[in-house]
């Protein structure tokens, strides 16, 4: 089923960015680079000057991201590496990779993840520690092996990617509602712990945004957008542009005080009480 895309959405027609001059030239190891939220923020840092290392499980992807930058904004600086980041060890991997290549990572966006939506009573151990592995552990290991190197060099900026659902709780979606709660969680402890070494770490809690992967969602019937449309107050989904901006800003140093803290880029989802 197609999406309605009521008038208004930015994705349809331009509509006003902010600008930060601060972020160019900073370091950006962004994962899940390869498509939606990921994409999206990729473009929007690169239009700022920052330098980016893209990383995705698909290599493809991850080539089709870079030459679109390229493309898009001539001397960009970009390299892509591919990794799982369910694997600690080819996280670490990465991070290395990026130290060696730009000499630093001042922000880390933790994008990569996937959805699940399953009756809890068929979901297996293996679709479970997937979910974990990927939303949950996942963004531990590449928080932990950005924060140490973020240590040394005296700050940065470690931004995730969770969900309304990390604070609300839905049927059919156990595994998906606990790991991206626990990023929430992980977000106030770790920013808790490293405030003291000027790192700051926030998430964004993105509602129903228009993705290629909810476009397959509600293809395969597992999802209705048009009933997601009529429960969300401002009436449309989210585009991955607007999560990019709130991106931009969280990392910005014009939220320079804002740790901690999980911004909710819903449309009103939430405060409607679904």
């Amino acid at each position: 089923m197609t999406t309605p895309i009521p008038l208004g959405y930015p994705g349809a027609q331009p509509f006003a960015t902010a600008s930060y001059p601060g972020l160019a030239g900073r370091v950006v190891l962004n994962t899940g680079a390869g498509s939606g939220i990921g994409r999206a923020m990729a473009h929007a840092f690169a239009r700022h000057g920052a330098r980016l290392m893209l990383l995705d499980i698909d290599t493809a992807a991850l080539e089709q991201t870079r030459t679109q930058l390229h493309e898009a904004f001539p001397g960009v600086e970009v390299d892509i590496v591919q990794a799982s980041i369910a694997d600690d060890e080819a996280v670490e991997r990465a991070c290395a990779a990026t130290e060696a290549r730009f000499g630093r990572i001042d922000i880390l966006l933790n994008n990569a993840g996937i959805s699940m939506n399953k009756s809890s009573l068929e979901l297996t151990p293996a679709e479970w520690r997937r979910a974990i592995d990927i939303d949950l552990s996942g963004v531990f290991y590449c928080a932990q092996a950005a924060g140490k190197r973020m240590q040394r060099q005296g700050g940065g900026v470690i931004l995730s990617t969770a969900s309304i659902w990390g604070l609300s709780s839905s049927a059919n979606r156990l595994a998906y509602c606990a790991a991206k709660a626990g990023v929430v969680s992980l977000t106030k402890c770790l920013a808790a712990e490293w405030a003291q070494h000027r790192i700051r770490v926030n998430a964004i809690c993105p509602g129903y945004t228009h993705t290629a992967l909810m476009d397959d969602l509600m293809a395969r019937g597992v999802i209705d957008g048009a009933e997601l449309c009529g429960k969300t107050p401002m009436n449309r989904l989210g585009c991955p542009e607007e999560m990019a901006e709130a991106a931009l800003y969280l990392a910005s140093d014009a939220a320079a005080f804002i740790t901690g803290h999980a911004l909710v880029s819903d449309g009103g989802w939430l405060a409607q009480g679904y």
